[in-house]
């Protein structure tokens, strides 16, 4: 049995996800480091009773999940300060009818930072990177000190002079966007662009014409297919440059690369673009408004795929929580992270004050079928919206499951590729499996195909109650 049959959700161990069969009493640095890694990055689930790697259950009967509760929690409370902030909770599930449990233990970001890790007498600080812990950077514990002062980048101010003449290209953004008015310094300073001995906010900084450092990096790739894992690409661009033009970079590379057709109406024929142009500029303003800055060795991400566009910054919602795929885009509620950024924007007349840039994307979308509809996602360390290419016909492919390849299974069908890579993530029921694919849940399709995969060892199985769930053994395939 497996995990994910009893949360119900893909889980991979990554930055936010850690497993342990048992807690290691001969190396309890060993475990309570990613307690601290994950109170020093954005918070964690930490599970005790599950096997690393298959995510198999281990589990525990009663007694013994109360006694790993009390000894972790004695080891936490003797060598952790501050105290991570956690809630610990027991996951029950049933094999052979005996009661077994899994501890959960989720970890929230502390709000002071650093957490420090104290064992045998020696003080460290950890951080947690996409499935590892390690020790934190100089940079990462000056910037972990700054953050927990609830301070947001733009807004400090610099020792950087502000100088009229190395903001042209803002000056002219502004005039295009406001009927050629010019933009006055009076507005700029009251917005605090910058304070009464001319020191420049870090914010204003990034809209000099001379800057072109990393904090605006952007790099926008075209690839052939579907993925990025499979699918060659086309071509990659990357920038370094000040706000305004890393819009306009983004903006010129996806309108000369998108498509464009034509569709008949009663009378007439209409232009369509890959992707509507007033969708298209406010994910890309989007992005750019609420990246965070404090993310060096980061960069704004655009990926133009066959069947869509996809946009990334760095940095989850600002203090809000992460999301899985998500259609409502209208429902959602942005928290600004860059204060000054977002007043820039404003005033120039290309983001709103009400944020409602998500309501003009679905608003351009509005008359497109369920494959054509944008959505969005985050994790703990990038936020992305997905616009479907209007274009291409069948909409946007299946995101959530890999390419594989694998020796072809004897007496196969032409399901089993889809089977597999459907059930590589997850355990789904056969019932799950035939409404992915479309087909009936007959005996042809149970026997010809599922029972044969799981005959072959390309699909295994376990039971949770009555039903049956398969996954995809991942000796058999390999991820393209």
């Amino acid at each position: 049995m497996y995990l994910e049959e009893l949360v119900d959700t893909i889980l991979l161990e990554d930055i936010e996800v850690e497993y342990k069969s048992r807690l290691n009493r001969e190396d309890v640095l060993g475990w309570l480091k990613t307690i601290g890694g994950f109170s020093n990055a954005q918070g964690g689930r930490f599970y005790i009773g599950v096997e690393d790697k298959t995510n198999k259950l281990i589990g525990f009967d009663r007694k013994e999940a109360d006694n790993e509760r009390n000894y972790f929690n004695n080891m936490v409370n003797d060598h952790i300060v501050p105290r991570p902030q956690m809630s610990i909770s027991f996951l029950s599930y049933k094999i052979k009818e005996k009661e077994r449990f899994v501890i959960c233990i989720k970890v929230a970001e502390s709000k002071i930072k650093p957490v420090i890790c104290k064992y045998k007498g020696i003080p460290s600080i950890f951080m947690r990177r996409d499935g590892f812990t390690n020790g934190a950077s100089y940079e990462e514990i000056i910037e972990m000190s700054i953050k927990s002062k609830n301070t947001q980048y733009d807004i400090q101010f610099s020792e950087t002079q502000y100088d009229p003449e190395d903001f042209k290209v803002l000056h002219s953004f502004y005039a295009r966007n406001n009927s050629g008015k010019e933009l006055p310094e009076k507005a700029l300073r009251s917005m605090g662009f910058f304070d009464e001995q001319g020191h420049l906010a870090n914010g204003a900084i990034l809209f000099s014409d001379s800057y072109h450092g990393e904090k605006t990096a952007v790099q926008c790739s075209m690839f052939s297919g579907f993925s990025k894992g499979s699918d060659r690409i086309v071509t990659v661009n990357r920038f370094y440059g000040n706000v305004i033009d890393s819009i306009h970079f983004i903006l010129e590379f996806v309108e000369q690369r998108m498509n464009h057709s034509m569709i008949k109406k009663e009378g007439y024929r209409k232009n369509i673009d890959s992707f509507p142009a007033r969708a298209l500029f406010e994910a890309i303003i989007n992005a750019v408004a609420h990246r965070d800055y404090y993310l060096d060795g980061t960069q704004i991400q655009v990926d133009l795929f066959k069947d869509r566009l996809e946009i990334s910054s760095p940095g989850s919602f600002f203090q809000g929580e992460q999301l899985s795929k998500t259609y409502d885009l209208s429902s959602i509620i942005s928290k600004r992270r860059n204060e000054l950024i977002a007043a820039v924007l404003v005033m120039c007349n290309v983001m709103e004050a009400a944020g409602t840039g998500f309501d003009k994307i679905v608003l351009e979308y509005r008359d497109v079928n369920k494959k054509h509809r944008p959505y969005i996602f985050s994790s703990s360390n990038h936020f992305t919206i997905v616009l479907p290419d209007l274009t291409y016909l069948d909409g946007v492919e299946n995101g959530s499951t890999p390419r594989l390849s694998f020796i072809p299974v004897e007496n196969g069908t032409k399901y089993d590729q889809k089977v597999l890579e459907f059930c590589y993530y997850r355990a789904h029921k056969i019932s799950e499996i035939a409404e992915y694919l479309g087909v009936s849940d007959s005996t042809y399709f149970r026997k010809n195909v599922i029972e044969n995969l799981e005959k072959q060892n390309y699909l295994h199985s376990s039971k949770l109650g009555r039903a049956k769930y398969f996954r995809t053994n991942q000796e058999m395939v390999r991820i393209e």
